[in-house]
Order: C-alpha cells, then sequence, then structure tokens
C-alpha cells in the first residue's frame, strides 16, 4: 500500500474518531430522556458511540507511521506491488 492510500486512510479514521466523540456527546444529550429507561438508554449508546473514537484514532495514528515508512501493511499488499501474489 501507497503512502498516499496510507494518509488517506489515517486522515478518514481521525476524523471518524472526532466525529465519534461528538455524536457521542449529541446522543447523550439530545435522545429522548421521557422516562428512566430511555435516559439509561440515550447514555448506554453514548457510551457505546464513544468507545470507537480511541480505535478510529490508534488506527489514524498506525497509518500515519506506516506511511512515514513507507512499508507494506500487513494483509493490505494488492497483487499489483512489489512482492504482491500474482
Amino acid at each position: 500500500m501507497n503512502p498516499h492510500v496510507c494518509r488517506t486512510l489515517s486522515s478518514i479514521c481521525f476524523q471518524g474518531g472526532l466525529l465519534s466523540i461528538v455524536l457521542s456527546i449529541g446522543i447523550w444529550w439530545f435522545l429522548d430522556r421521557d422516562t428512566p429507561e430511555t435516559a439509561a438508554h440515550a447514555e448506554r449508546f453514548g457510551i457505546f458511540v464513544g468507545l470507537w473514537a480511541p480505535t478510529l484514532l490508534i488506527l489514524s495514528n498506525r497509518f500515519d507511521r506506516f506511511a512515514d515508512k513507507g512499508k507494506i501493511v500487513p494483509g493490505l499488499m494488492l497483487k499489483d506491488e512489489p512482492g504482491g501474489e500474482g
């Protein structure tokens, strides 16, 4: 995988991580809170969405490092690249 693709994936993951944080707060803040059950659901769903952020930010960091080193990402080698199958 070339560095340009890694940079693009890094950017997408970083933006997704930031979006996850904003969505988590939005879900927690704006979801229905008419009954205790719906309030509990809003809190749990907000936490669930918020848990995506660390994963996406770590992936962003890893793709950025692979782009800096110019190494092939394990498991994502294309057939047309040197050392690829086919």
